[in-house]
């Protein structure tokens, strides 16, 4: 869709402004001439809006923006859920619907908002256990046996995460066997953030490679997302991670900004702002960023939760990783140098394995380095011999 901000007017604006008002982050104004007018009071309520949905709060409706707005509408009970193969159904009902199920003991996932299969799977099961008919629509029988359940009487711990956890755990420590999509964002014809003739898919290009040739020694089974000739969308980044039952997804970037003093390293994880979020995620978006920060001494732009497609539609925790700002002079002397996207390659490496070690038997952040690694899974494949 076109971007609305500030000084645009016409029907679409309109329409994103009845929206707000809806969730009531824009008080009724008469309309200016009959059409709708974009100024700095409905960007402070846009950026609101995004800042409560885990998006960037930069008071432009994109496409991101435009679909939370839209799914933000949608209550359960509004219209009959069910899978739908082309083009999925999403918004805050079913966002409703997969935390009721987990809540009741049913593994619809995490709580992304959209009608995938394993959230059909879910509501097949549950429709077995306390409908007529188990038919993965959710409809009047269903919503009516979610409502006689009555609210759950216990609903701490949120199941999704525990199961997140718990998955983790019993992976054990061995990188050996664990599956991992590396994504190098944009590539072909997009060519991502270009500043002085270096483009943002050339080097992110180069260092998933780097990635997945460590990750490789170790005996992880890493892949790329695409060809250095392609760019698909994030979506099917999402559901070829997806396909290949991947534990891992790690997707990288470099940034960008109209201020030429805009620089660092930022991590990003699914988090929705309202509190649902992938615990794995977090823990391994904030590992890599802390042993980036300590290995290159770039500013810290903190880990945060947001609810990008690849983040909220990969079934396995995935991270985002903004390696640098290609507009700032020192980022960008330091994306070229080989030597830098190795120490990256090095730290992304040891922040998987810290994961996978639950915080036994490691060492000072900044301290492990990619031979500790390699020493560190012969010893445990002779151990298992």
């Amino acid at each position: 869709m076109q971007l609305l901000r500030r000084g645009d007017s016409g029907p679409a604006v309109v329409e994103v402004c009845r929206m707000l008002r809806q969730y009531g982050l824009l008080a009724p104004r008469a309309p200016r001439a009959g059409e709708g007018y974009f100024d700095d009071v409905v960007e402070h309520a846009v950026r609101a809006f995004q800042q409560r949905r885990g998006l960037i709060t930069d008071g432009i409706v994109g496409s991101a923006t435009y679909r939370a707005l839209r799914e933000a509408g949608w209550k359960l009970g509004d219209r009959m859920l069910a899978l739908l193969i082309s083009s999925p159904m999403s918004g805050d009902d079913v966002v409703t619907l997969q935390e009721r199920l987990l809540e009741l003991g049913y593994d619809s996932g995490r709580p992304s908002g959209v009608f995938d299969e394993q959230t059909e799977r879910a509501l097949r099961a549950f429709q077995r256990d306390f409908c007529a008919v188990s038919d993965g629509v959710c409809g009047p029988d269903t919503l009516r046996a979610l409502r006689l359940l009555g609210a759950p009487r216990a609903t701490g711990g949120r199941p999704h995460l525990l199961r997140e956890e718990e998955s983790l755990r019993r992976a054990g420590p061995r990188l050996r066997g664990k599956r991992i999509v590396i994504d190098p964002g944009h590539g072909g014809p997009d060519r991502g953030v270009t500043v002085a003739g270096i483009a943002e898919a050339d080097l992110v290009w180069d260092l998933a490679r780097r990635i997945v040739g460590r990750m490789s020694a170790t005996g992880m089974e890493a892949m790329l997302s695409r060809r250095e000739d392609t760019c698909p969308l994030e979506s099917e980044r999402a559901a070829l991670a997806n396909s290949t039952g991947a534990d891992l997804v790690l997707s990288l970037h470099t940034d960008a900004n109209h201020s030429l003093h805009a620089q660092g390293i930022a991590t990003f994880h699914f988090g929705n702002g309202s509190g649902s979020t992938s615990t794995v995620g977090e823990a391994l978006a904030g590992l890599i960023q802390r042993e980036l920060l300590i290995r290159t001494s770039m500013m810290d732009c903190r880990s945060q939760g947001r609810t990008w497609e690849l983040l909220r539609l990969t079934r396995m925790p995935a991270v985002r990783v903004e390696v640098g700002y290609l507009t700032h002079l020192g980022d960008r002397r330091k994306l070229l140098d080989p030597n830098f996207r190795d120490v990256v390659a090095e730290g992304v490496l040891v922040a998987v394995k810290r994961l996978y070690l639950l915080g036994q038997d490691d060492q000072p952040t900044g301290t492990f380095t990619f031979s500790d690694v390699l020493a560190r899974e012969l010893e445990r494949g002779a151990q298992a011999i």
